[in-house]
C-alpha cells in the first residue's frame, strides 16, 4: 500500500497543465520564450523526473 502513494506524484503535470488559463500569457518570458512555452517545456522535463522517482520508488527489489 506504501507503494501506491507515489503514484499519487503523476497527478502533479496533469493539474499543472489542466487550466491553461492560468499559464496563457506572454510574461515573465525565459531566454526569449513566452510563459506559455517555458511552462509547458518545465512539466515536461519536471513529469521526467518524476516518473524516474517513481519507477525507482516502487520497484521490487528483484527487479534490478
Amino acid at each position: 500500500m506504501r507503494k501506491r502513494a507515489w503514484y499519487a506524484l503523476l497527478v502533479l503535470p496533469f493539474v499543472g497543465t489542466l487550466f491553461p488559463q492560468l499559464y496563457n500569457r506572454a510574461e515573465p518570458a525565459l531566454f526569449g520564450l513566452p510563459f506559455f512555452y517555458w511552462y509547458q517545456l518545465a512539466w515536461v522535463i519536471l513529469t521526467t523526473l518524476l516518473l524516474a522517482v517513481v519507477v525507482y520508488a516502487t520497484r521490487r527489489p528483484d527487479d534490478a
